[in-house]
C-alpha cells in the first residue's frame, strides 16, 4: 500500500511558547511535517521561499508587519502554498481582509487539536476553511470588501429550492459553521451520509466550498 507524503507545514507566530507548543501538537499527526518556523513576516517570507511548504499557518498579530499585510509577499514567495490564518482575532474586518488577501482559511486559536488538523488537511486540498465561530460573520466580511461576492456564490432561488428537505436542513447546519461530525451527531445519521449530502448540495448550487454555501444561505436569510 502506498501512502501520501506528509503535508509540509511552515508555522508563523511571534509567541515562542505558543509556536513551539503548536509544533509539538502537530508532530503528533503522522500526516504532518513541520519543515520550518518563523517569528515575523520577514523571516516567514524567507522560509516560505526556501522551503515551499504546502501550508503556512499564519498568525495575524506579528511584530512589525501583520500577518494579513504579509500575505502578498508570502504568496509571491510561494505561489503554490495555501495559507491558513490561525489567530485570536474575531474581527470581521480581519476575516474579510485575510480572505481578500489570499488566505485560504481563517481559524481561531480556540480550535481544538483535531479540528485544527482537519482544517490543515482541507486547506492543503485547496478548500476554503473558516472557524465555526466566524461563519456567521462571513456575509458582513464579504460586504465590507471592495470586490463583490463572486457570482458563483449567489445561486438563484430556484437552485436553492431544488434541494431536498434533508439537504436544506444540512445547509442550515453548514451556515451555522457545523462540521460534518457535528451535523451527523445532531441528525443521528452517519458522517459519511452527511459528506454525500454536502457534495450533492454543492453540486446542485454550483458552488465549490462550504464557505460559499454558508454565505449563500446567510445572505438569503438577511443575516
Amino acid at each position: 500500500m502506498t501512502h501520501d507524503p506528509p503535508i509540509r507545514l511552515l508555522v508563523v507566530d511571534d509567541h515562542t511558547l505558543f509556536r513551539r507548543g503548536l509544533i509539538a501538537l502537530l508532530s503528533q499527526y503522522a500526516d504532518f511535517q513541520v519543515v520550518g518556523e518563523a517569528a515575523d513576516a520577514g523571516e516567514a517570507q524567507r522560509r516560505a521561499l526556501a522551503l515551499q511548504p504546502q501550508v503556512i499557518l499564519l498568525d495575524n498579530h506579528l511584530s512589525g508587519v501583520s500577518g494579513i499585510a504579509a500575505l502578498p509577499a508570502l504568496r509571491e514567495a510561494a505561489p503554490a502554498t495555501h495559507i491558513l490564518m490561525l489567530t485570536v482575532s474575531e474581527d470581521e474586518k480581519d476575516l474579510g481582509n485575510a480572505l481578500k488577501g489570499g488566505a485560504r482559511g481563517y481559524v481561531l486559536k480556540t480550535v481544538d487539536g483535531d479540528e485544527l488538523a482537519d482544517a490543515i488537511r482541507r486547506t492543503a486540498r485547496g478548500e476554503a476553511v473558516v472557524s465555526a465561530d466566524m461563519t456567521g460573520k462571513l456575509v458582513s466580511a464579504f460586504k465590507a470588501m471592495s470586490d463583490p461576492v463572486p457570482a458563483a456564490a449567489a445561486p438563484s432561488g430556484d437552485l436553492l429550492d431544488s434541494l431536498s428537505p434533508r439537504e436544506q436542513e444540512i445547509l442550515r447546519f453548514i451556515a451555522q459553521g457545523a462540521s460534518n461530525k457535528a451535523i451527523a451527531r445532531s441528525l443521528d445519521i452517519a458522517e459519511t451520509t452527511v459528506k454525500i449530502h454536502v457534495q450533492h448540495i454543492l453540486r446542485k448550487l454550483k458552488l465549490s466550498s462550504r464557505v460559499q454555501a454558508a454565505v449563500v444561505l446567510a445572505g438569503r436569510s438577511g443575516v
